[in-house]
């Protein structure tokens, strides 16, 4: 339990406090689903950018790079480089063309409808099995925040680890749950530049604290020179082709992730995506930088405070604020943790509460339904889904890198490869787009439960192979869409 907690509990409630008042103000501001999921599409740049990544990086930023770069040194520069070629890509590929063509496909507003419209699918089985990937996986990504909070909560203030996860949760739900998208962007925008700011200043005063840069690289040296070479693992061994591919492939993540792409379509208009793209690789880098150095100062702390031992290494960012900062700065600097996990969590109820709402309910049983009457249940299932999650995050063993790469690589391998084929290939049909979701998702799904040789190669590179494959062959041997689909993909291309 860190110390002098009083102060940093203060400190808590403050930022707390400051989060609800932004979702009440956003509660006032929401009046139909197209605000409540999507902001009314009245997001600028810096919001858009922050939101983004915010929403991307979650608790993992603050416990698990740090964790990993603790245990394995240079290696996580390859889990880094991946993720951050992955945003750029992400941005400059998919921004503008999933915001123009989701807006001509009759103003929609979640993933599975836009996959709906696009290929006008009148079973509605490409937006209904869509809906339940999302919610498949998220109910594991979303796990993975509230495991990072139960971590905080038990470290910062001694509770037990079943209370901490509850606790958390609360935080989350609560404003998540009244002010919809724009409340969780516009905490994003704080929570964003609160993290970053964080991640800067640790790592820098730690390392101070250290003896400064070079004593810090030399004492790795010396303890062990593997930690700072990006082609062996931490015990000498050299890295292996599988283990490098499976790293920098988390960047192939980014093209399927629902929470992420919901801010390109949010963004006010397409002059604002350039803008937006740069501060959202700059601030991903910085971030991944610092994460990565907290990670790398903390094996020496580690070694000069506590004998080398330190039982979880997703711990290190909390036990360096509380062994350097005054009670006070420290409160604020533990928040940031508590941002990373409310700006990812509640990003990932709103979609799976939008998804089970837009993509379900009205779909399913409510074709007729009001857009009060989905907002409604979308908050319904905001409550709900949060309950599922915490049941699977109750288990104190739980990684959060771990359960954060199943999601990551199941929404990568589901909805990468439909999306961006969607978005520039013509010839793409209903039946291909079902292909790439049914394989992509499955793959990932079947991956996971086998291991050694080629399956111990992350399961999304293979999801995603797969995916391409089986919408290209299913798209090229079944019927041509239509030319009302064709004509509509005219018109978004003309847009651009």
């Amino acid at each position: 339990m860190i110390e002098n907690n009083g102060a940093i509990i203060g400190t808590f409630i403050v930022y707390l406090g400051l989060m609800l008042a932004i979702g009440v103000y956003a509660y006032k501001r929401t009046s139909n689903s197209s605000d409540y999921f999507l902001g009314g599409r009245s997001l600028g740049p810096w919001p858009a950018a922050l939101s983004a990544g915010a929403s991307d990086m979650s608790g993992w930023l603050l416990l698990g790079l740090p964790g990993y770069a603790f245990a394995a040194g240079y290696e996580s520069l390859w889990l880094a480089g991946g993720l951050l070629l992955g945003t750029w890509l992400n941005w400059l590929l998919v921004a503008k063309r999933l915001r123009t063509y989701s807006i001509e496909a009759d103003d929609a507003l979640t993933l599975p409808e836009f996959f709906a419209k696009r290929f006008e699918d009148k079973s509605n089985l490409l937006q209904v099995i869509s809906a339940f990937f999302i919610l498949l996986f998220f109910l594991f990504y979303t796990s993975s925040g509230l495991v990072a909070g139960g971590k905080l909560f038990e470290t910062v203030f001694g509770l037990d680890y079943t209370w901490a996860v509850i606790i958390g949760t609360v935080c989350v739900v609560s404003y998540t749950l009244f002010g919809g998208f724009l409340a969780v962007s516009w905490t994003d925008l704080v929570q964003g530049l609160l993290m970053a700011a964080a991640l800067l200043i640790v790592p820098i005063i730690a390392i101070q604290t250290e003896g400064g840069f070079g004593a810090m690289f030399s004492a790795l040296e010396a303890k062990n020179p593997e930690l700072l070479t990006l082609w062996n693992d931490a015990k000498g061994e050299p890295l292996t082709a599988i283990a490098i591919i499976s790293l920098a492939a988390w960047g192939l993540g980014y093209f399927g992730q629902p929470h992420i792409l919901a801010r390109f379509a949010a963004i006010r208009s397409n002059e604002e995506i350039p803008t937006a793209r740069r501060i959202a690789v700059i601030w991903s880098a910085l971030a991944m930088i610092g994460a990565m150095l907290v990670g790398l100062v903390g094996i020496i702390y580690v070694d000069n405070q506590l004998g080398g031992n330190l039982g979880d290494g997703e711990k290190i960012f909390m036990l360096l604020v509380n062994a350097i900062f005054h009670p006070v700065v420290a409160g604020i600097l533990l928040a940031a943790i508590l941002a990373a996990i409310m700006s990812t969590a509640d990003s990932q109820l709103l979609v799976s509460s939008s998804a089970l709402a837009e993509d379900f309910y009205k779909q399913v049983f409510r074709k007729d339904a009001s857009q009060q009457e989905v907002v409604m249940v979308g908050r319904i299932a905001v409550i709900g889904l949060s309950v599922v999650a915490l049941m699977l995050a109750m288990n104190p063993e739980s990684s959060v890198l771990g359960l954060v790469s199943y999601a990551w690589a199941g929404f990568g391998a589901a909805f990468g490869p439909t999306l961006i084929l969607s978005l520039y290939w013509k010839r793409m049909n209903r039946l291909g787009a079902l292909a790439g979701v049914l394989v992509g998702g499955i793959t990932v799904v079947l991956w996971k439960q086998v291991s050694g040789g080629i399956f111990d190669i992350y399961e999304i590179v293979p999801g995603i192979i797969f995916a391409t494959i089986a919408i290209i062959i299913v798209s090229l041997v079944t019927t041509e869409p239509s030319a009302s689909v064709q004509a509509r993909f005219d018109r978004f291309k003309n847009q651009l």
